[in-house]
């Protein structure tokens, strides 16, 4: 039987991804391998077999946090040559003779002589994603800044340099397995004599045993340190996204790489501004008077504020557009716009004086003066046939 491929392979996603991410892809997985849709194709028995595997480990956080620390050997079952027969004609539930094997004996290659294991424990991995969190401002995401971050990770111990052996002294070799991580059993079935190697249970496939482990990491050889990482945050990043740190996660196991640092990134609202990508919009307050014979107001920019002339007669409701004002895209020399609308006030509280000017001034006005309001009961007259 072939090695077993990585189960976030095998789901199409990331060693960080998160909950929701891995029931997504599981959902899209189990679909497209079902064996309902392939009649033809026995294959995707297996494949569905894998996936829901791979989804089953990763779901459920202890078994996927051995996972990420061990690789297969952490999470294998424990097999067992018990049942599964309805007598020698029947398979009892099992699908063929190789998954009759693989239950009892955890696979098989090359006939019934071959042997499979759990993956090398001894072979370097590479350390887990970690994730942090940080809050900015709304101007910090158009600008960008320099952050410090304080975040724990799995790093080298410092007293035992990674052995897992207390000061003074060493590992020694597993007297189960000589030193080799597995060892070869055999077991008598209905088929004959099946040998199948396996990880060593005595040191768990290292090859070697820690008499006295280190009184720091308790013979892990690695330790949870806090560190500080500073980070760059690009001008830009918008509210929910997420900046990779490479090699600032989880130290790597056996001389492996260091996983990554997943910055989730969450931006603060502003009382002027919303944003919609690398748009900025507001709005602005005119006076009635400012709007009917047109007036320079001052608009407030992310990088300060500037003049601009509307016309007369402007409607309220009016955007005007301030090309290249927005945010700058990231990892762009472009920027977006800015989109002012305008809100025409209406005054309040009037006392009889005002009123009577503003009486005055309307009986002055014609049709000709409102020409929205002529259009629109132009079309309203054509509606309904006057």
């Amino acid at each position: 039987m072939a090695e077993k491929r990585d189960y976030y392979e095998v789901l199409g996603i990331q060693k960080g991804a998160t909950e929701d991410e891995i029931k997504k892809a599981y959902r899209k997985k189990a679909r497209e391998c079902h064996p309902d849709l392939h009649p033809d194709d026995p294959s995707y028995i297996e494949k569905f077999q894998e996936v829901n595997e791979a989804n089953e480990v990763l779901s459920d956080p202890d078994k996927r946090a051995r996972y990420d620390q061990f690789g297969h050997a952490g999470v294998d079952p424990n097999y067992g040559g018990g049942g599964g027969f309805d007598g020698m004609g029947g398979m009892g539930g099992f699908g063929d003779i190789g998954d009759i094997l693989e239950s009892m004996f955890g696979g098989f290659g090359g006939g019934f002589g071959g042997s499979r294991s759990g993956g090398n424990p001894n072979a370097p991995r590479r350390g887990s994603d970690i994730q942090e969190s940080v809050t900015i401002s709304f101007m910090d995401a158009c600008h960008g800044k320099k952050q410090e971050i304080k975040t724990f990770r799995m790093a080298v111990c410092e007293s035992c340099k990674g052995t897992g052996a207390d000061a003074g002294t060493t590992a020694e070799v597993c007297p189960d397995c000589h030193g080799r991580g597995s060892v070869k059993t055999t077991q008598r079935t209905p088929f004959g004599a099946i040998s199948s190697t396996k990880i060593c249970p005595h040191c768990g496939g290292k090859g070697k045993i820690v008499k006295n482990p280190c009184t720091k990491c308790r013979g892990v050889g690695r330790t949870r340190v806090q560190k500080i990482v500073n980070v760059d945050i690009p001008a830009g990043i918008d509210n929910g996204q997420t900046i990779r740190l490479n090699g600032q996660g989880d130290c790597g196991i056996n001389n492996g790489p260091s996983g990554d640092l997943l910055l989730n990134v969450t931006v603060k609202s502003h009382p002027l501004f919303s944003r919609d990508g690398a748009d900025i919009s507001c709005e602005i307050p005119v006076t009635y008077m400012d709007a009917v014979l047109g007036a320079e107001i001052t608009v407030p920019t992310i990088d300060g504020d500037v003049k601009f002339n509307i016309s007369a007669g402007t409607q309220n409701g009016t955007v005007f557009n301030l090309k290249s004002k927005g945010v700058k895209r990231i990892n762009r020399a472009d920027r977006g716009n800015q989109y002012v609308k305008i809100f025409v006030e209406v005054p309040k509280n009037l006392n009889k004086k005002q009123k009577d000017l503003l009486k005055a001034f309307e009986e002055s006005l014609t049709e000709k003066n409102y020409a929205k309001r002529q259009s629109f009961f132009d079309k309203l007259k054509d509606k309904l046939n006057f």
